[in-house]
């Protein structure tokens, strides 16, 4: 769990069209924001926008092409996020199974105590 999270990063990839914008361009190997416009429900200068957010995290690349540019995914940062979700996940994972594991051993000492006082309750009626 030594993965830093970037919360620039994931801030980054919090917006679900920013999300798409990533999906797409892995599925076409690379795209502009006029292609991109194409399959999302903004204008395209709110994917300019979008694009400018995750080229600053590094998400994506940009290569000019004309009037264009062409966005590519960079694998190594989607790497990079991904590892850290990763680490983020097994944290939480960690964290669960001690609660969890408190949990449990709040019931059994209540069991117990339960167990405990009927046992009492069953000697003296005796």
């Amino acid at each position: 769990m030594s993965t830093a999270v970037d919360d620039d990063l994931w801030s980054a990839i919090g917006d679900p069209t920013r999300r798409r914008m990533i999906d797409l361009l892995l599925a076409d190997g690379q795209g502009t924001a006029t292609t991109l416009s194409a399959h999302l429900p903004v204008t395209r200068q709110a994917v300019t926008k979008h694009l400018a957010v995750l080229d600053r995290v590094g998400l994506v690349r940009s290569a000019p092409a004309g009037r264009e540019k062409h966005y590519r995914v960079d694998e190594a940062q989607l790497a990079r996020a991904v590892a850290q979700l990763n680490s983020v996940g097994e944290m939480w994972d960690a964290r669960l199974r001690r609660v969890k594991s408190l949990a449990e051993a709040i019931q059994r000492a209540k069991d117990a105590q339960k167990q405990h006082g009927e046992r009492r309750g069953t000697d003296t009626a005796e």
